[in-house]
């Protein structure tokens, strides 16, 4: 576990909130990071691809902008193996159909908006990810 930073945390929180905002308020569409992946593919085929496909792509360039920005060397070490990685994938996107979104759509700006559904969505990520947690660290499985 990397160790905590406040003020990042904090900047970095500040940033989403302020994407998530301009989002809304310029095309009154929801920050959620599923529903604009699942828009981007067949059936799908609207005049909004372009936002969409820039949205994601900021997201992927995020750390590399980082990095020049700031000239930190950013590591990341996956420390499982390819199948359990791929299990773990194929579970967050069934979660994300059967919960209709995504932590950043239902976490972000559902919790921020009242939305009961995404209430309730954001405590069911929340309480699956610390019984993961628990059953790999004490249990462990894995």
């Amino acid at each position: 576990m990397t160790e905590f930073t406040p003020l990042s945390a904090a900047v970095g929180g500040l940033l989403i909130g302020l994407g998530a905002v301009l989002l809304m308020s310029a095309t009154g569409r929801i920050a959620g990071i599923s529903g604009h992946l699942a828009r981007l593919l067949p059936p799908y085929s609207d005049h909004g691809w372009l936002l969409r496909f820039g949205f994601l792509f900021g997201i992927a360039a995020a750390p590399w902008l980082y990095k020049f920005a700031t000239a930190a060397n950013i590591e990341l070490t996956a420390t499982a193996s390819t199948l359990v990685l791929l299990i773990a994938g194929l579970l967050v996107g069934f979660g994300t159909v059967v919960g209709s979104g995504c932590t950043s759509g239902h976490g972000v700006c559902g919790v921020a908006r009242l939305s009961r559904r995404s209430l309730v969505a954001t405590a069911a990520f929340m309480a699956s990810g610390m019984l993961t947690v628990f059953i790999v660290r004490h249990l462990g499985v894995v």
